[in-house]
């Protein structure tokens, strides 16, 4: 991982991690757009596909409610395409340790918005006065605040993420000892049931939740025929 690298890396795990919450909530910032991004700068989409495709299935359990805590898929999803689609040399536990990498940046990610919230109160709190009278400039301001924050916070997690990940992922692949199919089974089979958990909630939850899963169902296995 060069310089240039790290820096495009970590400018788009902020900008995605300022997607998650902040603006423009374009869902960018999904495991499946984020990864494959990270993919497509190492010249490998493909492989930051199904490195994203996995970690959507972890991110469907989160149900991002106000100002509730969850993971922070935007940035941990770029560092978990990149790993995936960056080390081509080793095949087996290449999947495992991305996803792993990824979850783990993504609870860290989780409490860096809490940390960030807290920020945006105390600023909000400092200028109660000049909010409360409608001030433009006041108001503007703190938004224009809350969001470089957000931006910097998710930068500074995707570069620390990368710079402590991606090192330590090397050294466990020269000693992984399992094989590629049982390494990918095991990450597919953890994935698998935690998204067919969401799932059979979402079933009982909403009305006519059943019908566009199956629509949705239908219209894959549509494309995987296609193609």
């Amino acid at each position: 991982m060069t310089g240039a690298d790290l820096l495009i890396l970590a400018l788009l795990g902020g900008i995605l991690g300022l997607d998650t919450v902040s603006f423009p909530q374009a869902m960018l910032s999904r495991p499946i757009v984020s990864a494959t991004l990270a993919g497509a700068l190492v010249g490998a989409p493909a492989a930051g596909l199904l490195a994203g495709a996995t970690l959507e299935l972890f991110a469907v359990e989160t149900l991002p409610f106000g100002a509730s805590r969850y993971p922070e898929w935007g940035s941990a999803s770029v560092i978990g395409g990149f790993l995936y689609a960056s080390s081509t040399a080793f095949d087996a536990g290449r999947l495992a340790t991305a996803v792993l990498a990824a979850l783990a940046v993504a609870w860290v990610g989780g409490w860096s918005m809490v940390q960030v919230r807290r920020l945006n109160a105390s600023l909000a709190r400092d200028r109660h006065e000049a909010v409360a009278s409608g001030a433009r400039n006041t108001v503007v301001g703190l938004q224009v605040a809350g969001l470089a924050a957000d931006f910097v916070r998710g930068t500074i997690l995707t570069a620390a993420g990368l710079l402590a990940f991606h090192p330590l992922q090397g050294e466990v692949l020269e000693r992984f000892g399992s094989g590629p199919a049982l390494s990918r089974a095991v990450v597919a089979g953890v994935a698998g049931a935690v998204s067919l958990g969401a799932v059979y909630k979402l079933f009982h939850a909403v009305p006519g939740f059943r019908w566009e899963f199956l629509v949705g169902l239908a219209a894959g296995l549509s494309l995987v025929a296609l193609a």
